[in-house]
């Protein structure tokens, strides 16, 4: 199954349902601006209490490197996602794995992408420069899959569990990141979204593999002849 992150989480009884449904990680905001902030505190406690496959990753706007550190280091974070107009020199001054958050829009173009470092982790989001995120607005797949072509890159904006499949025929991402989708209300997951958008996921990986396996015994044929 392709990693998932789950997004926005606030409370235990989400993040616990992420881990035993096969989230690779579970992202926590620290932006104040963000209705799903969480404090460090909190993050904390839920984090630890998760098994060690889950990875916690804090979610950042605009903040200096130093709080970022300072929370990583608090909370017990594997990776810190960039969500703001962080500088190179931001992102190689954090102390853990950078995911940096790219808004797509026509008007920034299709290579504004490029501008993030190459040990970053590229995550494309629908552009927003007030809310930063967790919108639901779908991101354009095309622009997406021709910078899934050339970075790894973990495909978030709008996903759901009706139209994660063609997401992902279509991108072909390294990950993906869900979060207003799987939401009753901003930092409130619903169990069954959640299991509904894991189903979704697993059903496309499933599928994606029968492909490749009918695709590869054809060579097969086609060699032996």
């Amino acid at each position: 199954m392709l990693p998932v992150k789950i997004c926005g989480v606030t409370r235990m009884e989400d993040a616990a349902l992420a881990a035993q449904l096969g989230a690779t990680w579970v992202g926590f905001i620290f932006w104040p601006g963000s209705p799903r902030f969480v404090e460090p505190d909190a993050a904390g406690a839920i984090l630890c209490k998760l098994p060690p496959h889950v990875t916690g990753v804090g979610v950042f706007v605009d903040q200096s490197v130093d709080e970022i550190n300072s929370i990583a280091d608090q909370v017990g974070l594997g990776a810190v996602q960039l969500h703001g107009d962080e500088s190179v020199a931001d992102c190689d001054r954090c102390r853990r794995r950078v995911i940096k958050g790219v808004g797509l829009s026509q008007e920034r173009g299709s290579t504004y992408w490029k501008n993030v470092p190459s040990h970053a982790t590229i995550l494309v989001d629908a552009f927003d420069p007030i809310r930063r995120g967790g919108t639901g607005r779908v991101v354009d797949w095309a622009i997406a899959a021709s910078i899934a072509g050339e970075r790894p890159t973990i495909l978030s904006g709008g996903l759901r569990a009706e139209n994660v499949g063609e997401a992902v025929q279509h991108v072909s991402p390294y990950g993906l990141d869900v979060s207003s989708g799987i939401e009753s209300e901003p930092g409130i997951k619903d169990h069954k979204l959640m299991r509904m958008f894991f189903q979704a996921v697993r059903a496309t990986t499933m599928s994606e593999m029968r492909e490749a396996a009918t695709v590869e015994g054809r060579n097969d044929n086609d060699r032996g002849q």
